[in-house]
């Protein structure tokens, strides 16, 4: 594949969530990109995407959105309402497009040239790849710079560094007030049983409440708790750290934390669902994180780095696919 002839689009609906994945795959194929963000209208949106796909639904989509040849040779997507542009653009391009969706798509895999579907989905077929949680934009470079980045900023907080990640409520959890207690007692504990320093940041699904009762747990140490104004500490926090925790509500984030190679420990939550009960089973029986019980404990855990390895396989499938500059 010749990087500087080979076009490749990441295409989403536009949730930060999914453009991480798609975006993280792209960037980790070395290969400039085009990042795209599609609103399929309705009924496009309704139906299933190899239908739609059939029905017309790119001269659904609006000019700004950039759907328009020439089409890409590498075309990512994440997320269920991109399979149908996805699906319509390899139509359109006469097959040439290698196609590769991340997470489970709704649709028969052999649609797609790859599925890459978290492995607790439970999705199958010849031309599946699943991963162990989700893909991520993350790189060991990219770590290390935003370390150095926020040393002073982190300068004034004892050692050992933990860097805890919370969510909110979702589909399958929720982060009750009590829950909330439980877990700024426990992060208290750190403080006063192993001397640890905090640097705190959570989400807009964490709710004033919860992070009230944060502020009021933690108000005498000398945790530092992002309030969402200035330049975003997450990736120097992971960069930085010498623990992790993690809520267990996102995917994303127990990914990104088991990817620098820390011990991550994952904070329980209230409710919960197969899905995520199937993928923190595997990632304990890995080894890659623990329950978090109000302790610390040190183990060795290799970085989890899915991206890189799906990128390797992407790189060798569209090396015998007849793509290179075939679309133009």
């Amino acid at each position: 594949m010749n990087g500087a002839r080979t076009l490749c689009w990441a295409m989403t609906t536009g949730e930060a969530g999914m453009v991480s994945q798609a975006n993280g795959l792209a960037q980790a194929l070395g290969l400039p990109f085009v990042a795209k963000a599609v609103q399929p209208g309705i009924p496009w949106r309704w139906l299933p995407g190899h239908w739609a796909a059939r029905l017309g639904v790119l001269s659904n989509l609006k000019p700004e959105d950039g759907i328009s040849p020439p089409w890409p040779d590498i075309l990512i997507t994440c997320g269920r309402r991109s399979v149908a542009v996805a699906l319509a653009i390899k139509r359109a391009s006469g097959g040439r497009t290698f196609t590769v969706h991340i997470q489970d798509p709704r649709v028969p895999p052999g649609y797609f040239d790859m599925v890459v579907p978290p492995e607790h989905d439970g999705v199958v077929g010849e031309n599946v790849f699943p991963t162990s949680g989700a893909l991520h934009r993350l790189t060991r470079e990219g770590l290390s710079q935003a370390a150095e980045h926020f040393r002073d900023r982190f300068s004034s907080v004892r050692r050992p560094l933990v860097a805890v990640l919370i969510g909110g409520q979702s589909k399958a959890y929720d982060l009750t007030a009590s829950r909330m207690e439980k877990l700024a007692g426990q992060l208290l504990e750190l403080t006063t049983r192993h001397g640890a320093g905090l640097v705190v940041t959570t989400s807009r699904r964490t709710g004033k409440e919860n992070e009230a009762i944060l502020r009021r747990i933690l108000a005498d140490t000398d945790a530092q708790i992002w309030d969402g104004t200035g330049e975003n500490p997450y990736v120097g926090m992971l960069g930085s750290a010498d623990y992790i925790v993690v809520t267990e509500d996102s995917a994303s984030m127990v990914s990104e934390a088991c990817f620098t190679g820390k011990p991550v420990y994952v904070a329980r939550m209230e409710g919960g669902s197969k899905r995520f009960d199937a993928m923190h089973r595997q990632f304990l029986a890995s080894g890659y994180t623990r329950m978090f019980e109000g302790n610390l404990e040190h183990w060795d855990s290799q970085p989890l780095d899915e991206t890189r390895r799906i990128a390797a396989i992407v790189r060798e499938r569209t090396a015998s696919h007849d793509c290179k500059g075939s679309n133009r």
